[in-house]
């Protein structure tokens, strides 16, 4: 899927102009968490977000150090922040170091920026122009339309479920090899993992293989620092009833 696919194109946008207030309520108004700056020309030049209202000075939350810590941080921070705490329009307070995507990338690419950058919306852009913007909530009905669409799978015998799970593991570096035997759709899970996380993918690749009725793990950790075995949850409560 590309970005103009899952996009957002009717985008509630503010000028740089605008006051920090007007700001506040088209975000409240509209139930969203941040608006792209747009100028006269149509041109996004930055962004505002929810986060750029936390350090303010008429709810007391201004950024507040001690001298000594003033002195280290030196007064160009120290002036940013005043405004940060104390401008009355958009343009004192968005971030105009902007990342942006174009319309025809595709959505992995979006999911990169979005983790790279640690942001929730990424603007589109077509000749510096604002044309969409993609948000975690755009993924979101992306992951929804999908799974509407996506056929099920029709399920295999008792041998192609094994072959299907064993092959799904062989192609993961996380999966050492385990043994994998299957009576009318029940999966039982053998052998022996070295990390605890890699018990629950286990499960997960078995219980994505369509067939599948119920897995059951019987998969030993064995802690590499200590040497320790320790039994699945499964075994270790039938070991005690023993």
């Amino acid at each position: 899927m590309r970005v103009h696919e899952i996009m957002t194109c009717n985008v509630v946008t503010v000028e740089p102009e605008a006051s920090i207030m007007r700001a506040v309520r088209l975000m409240l108004q509209n139930r969203i968490s941040g608006l792209p700056v747009v100028d006269a020309k149509g041109q996004l030049i930055g962004i505002v977000t929810e986060g750029d209202f936390l350090r303010r000075g008429e709810l007391g939350t201004e950024r507040r150090r001690p001298r000594w810590i003033e002195f280290l941080v030196g007064p160009g921070r120290l002036a940013n922040e005043y405004v940060q705490s104390r401008g009355r329009k958009v343009e004192e307070l968005m971030t105009s170091e902007l990342v942006t995507i174009a319309a025809t990338a595709p959505i992995a690419e979006a999911v990169d920026l979005m983790e790279r950058h640690r942001i929730k919306r990424l603007p589109v852009v077509e000749g510096g122009k604002l044309i969409g913007i993609v948000s975690r909530a755009s993924l979101l009905h992306a992951l929804a339309t999908v799974a509407r669409a996506v056929k099920p799978a029709v399920p295999g015998n008792d041998v192609e479920i094994r072959e299907r799970i064993l092959a799904e593991c062989a192609k993961q570096p996380w999966a050492p090899w385990v043994n994998v035997v299957v009576r009318e759709g029940v999966v039982n899970l053998f052998g022996t993992i070295t990390d605890e996380r890699e018990r629950r993918a286990f499960i997960v690749a078995a219980e994505n293989v369509p067939g599948v009725k119920a897995v059951y793990d019987h998969l030993a950790w064995v802690e590499p620092t200590s040497g320790m075995i320790i039994l699945s949850d499964e075994d270790e409560l039938r070991a005690q009833a023993q």
